[in-house]
């Protein structure tokens, strides 16, 4: 009687395993939903708009995968971020997030998507307190502040060869984890910062700072933060007769910047992620001409770093199935994966290691810096 007890364990064990086959099988043939929390409104709406044309148009070009996103929109703020993660996740049950844009947003999000065992993936967060906090579940590809910042200090130090130096940040974590980077390097090198001023994200007036800053007389002005009110400051430090050399970061790297802060954003010198869309390389001139295309302006370094994370995404789906393990260990696998904004790998936290390039603008252009 014992026998016919094993085979039909036996055939029971088949069976559920090619359920299990045809389940992964129909799965990644019918597609997956995945979620994206972008500041779609409020004062991040521009770059948030920008990351979702990077994101929408890698979807169009993804090849025999079916992948929909289900945007929503974080309005640039802590508690708006967690209200759309948790939408995200316990309504439509999505295994990825794509977001936050921010490093506020993203660390308010960050221990829920631990909680929750999902995947949070951000195109653009770059605070170091970032580093590890996540559990295994928060993937970032664009690089902390401890690279961008070090590498700046350094540049100031060393190539620049300035001594004294101000800084007037935005009051958000990702202007205070550069301010904190940058100071700490810069001094140990053996730099003076001698003014640290900050300012609320949507400010448009920043003489009061500038001018305090203007009484220290510094050798150089250090601006993180974003494009918006950084072309405000540059036209407002040349309004009080400001002549310093202003360094900046790559919130810096937007053409409206130049719109912003006209010929004052000239002679700027400021980090980024390593991403030139005047590349001759085959991959950045066809994202670039399909981006002009549909879009009918050129792509910034919100939508390349957005396009890279969606495709990134589509890669660990591709190896790993649909699942929240199995796309959190083939994320965790990928090495040199090419994109437009480089390659990119995974170290053990999910934080990426890329290049930082050196701009200045010259002429309203941004160019590579030149000694």
């Amino acid at each position: 009687m014992k026998r016919p007890r094993i085979v039909l364990a036996a055939v029971a064990a088949a069976v559920l395993v090619a359920a299990l086959f045809l389940v992964q099988r129909r799965n990644r043939s019918e597609g997956l939903r995945i979620g994206a929390i972008l500041p779609l409104t409020g004062n991040g709406a521009l770059y948030g708009d920008e990351a979702k044309d990077g994101m929408d148009l890698a979807l169009a070009g993804l090849k025999g995968q079916k992948i929909e996103v289900l945007y929503e929109d974080d309005y640039g703020t802590a508690d708006g971020a967690v209200s759309a993660f948790n939408k995200l996740v316990i309504i439509d049950k999505v295994p990825v997030v794509i977001g936050a844009m921010f490093s506020s947003t993203a660390l308010a999000v960050v221990p829920i998507a631990k909680e929750r065992k999902v995947i949070l993936f951000s195109p653009s967060a770059s605070s170091p307190a970032l580093t590890g906090t996540g559990g295994g579940y928060f993937f970032r590809n664009w690089p902390s502040d401890v690279y961008e910042g070090g590498e700046m200090a350094k540049f100031a130090w060393q190539k620049l060869k300035l001594q004294k130096i101000a800084i007037l940040s935005v009051n958000l974590d990702y202007g205070t984890g550069l301010t904190q980077v940058f100071t700490r390097v810069f001094k140990s090198l053996g730099g003076q910062i001698i003014d640290v001023e900050y300012y609320n994200q949507g400010a448009t007036d920043f003489r009061a700072q500038l001018t305090k800053i203007k009484s220290e007389n510094p050798e150089a002005v250090y601006l993180p933060g974003y494009y918006t009110e950084i072309g405000l400051i540059l036209r407002q430090a040349k309004e009080l007769g400001i002549r310093t050399q202003f360094l900046s970061c790559v919130g810096f790297d937007n053409p409206e910047v130049l719109k912003i802060g006209a010929n004052a954003a000239n002679g700027v010198i400021f980090a980024r992620p390593s991403y030139n869309p005047d590349s001759n390389d085959p991959r950045i001139k066809s994202f670039v001409g399909d981006f002009v295309k549909k879009y009918v302006k050129r792509p910034g370094i919100y939508a390349a770093t957005a396009y890279d994370a969606l495709n990134t995404v589509a890669e660990a789906v591709g190896k790993g199935g649909t699942s929240v393990d199995g796309i959190r260990a083939a994320l965790l696998s990928i090495k040199d994966f090419a994109g437009v904004t480089g390659n990119t790998s995974f170290d053990q936290n999910g934080d990426v290691i890329k290049p930082i390039q050196i701009m200045r603008v010259e002429n309203g252009q941004f160019v590579n810096f030149q000694e």
